[in-house]
């Protein structure tokens, strides 16, 4: 078994809508409310700090299952949006939606970019974020394979 570890040191000086630091092994921010929950909308904040994690996460899981599916891909764009429902003052973070497109070889085959499909809805639910999430927020994913010639990336 193996185990790795992450860490992060925090700071907050102030009341809540002051700004906080955040600084890990390779992510130093500021850290506040948002705007769109009344703060002052300095550096990043939770919200898309889960969000970033979910996508990143998912991005990074579905290029290495291409990879290992022996599927050549010419690049992968995710538009996420992460969705927080506000009832009676309790924030909860509902959905998390992702717009993926996935650029594929024109020479890609009906069958492989089926299976390109199919690995995009595999690769959400094998992502490590989206396990840790799993039950508490809904995940919706839309998928477009696109075909490109290497002369579309000239």
């Amino acid at each position: 078994m193996m185990k790795h570890t992450f860490s992060m040191n925090l700071g907050w000086d102030g009341g809540r809508n002051d700004v906080g630091t955040l600084e890990a092994e390779r992510l130093k921010t500021q850290i506040s409310i948002p705007p769109e929950m009344d703060g002052p909308g300095v550096g990043t904040n939770p919200d898309e700090m889960l969000l970033g994690a979910a996508a990143t996460c998912y991005i990074i899981t579905l290029a290495a299952v291409l990879g290992r599916s022996d599927l050549t891909h010419r690049g992968i764009t995710i538009n996420a949006e992460g969705i927080v429902d506000v009832t009676n003052g309790i924030f909860t973070y509902e959905t998390i939606r992702y717009a993926t497109t996935i650029h594929v070889p024109t020479e890609m085959t009906d069958r492989d970019i089926t299976l390109v499909e199919r690995i995009a809805k595999k690769a959400k639910d094998q992502c490590m974020i989206s396990r840790a999430l799993a039950g508490n927020v809904a995940f919706e994913l839309n998928t477009v394979i696109s075909r490109k010639s290497s002369n579309d990336f000239i």
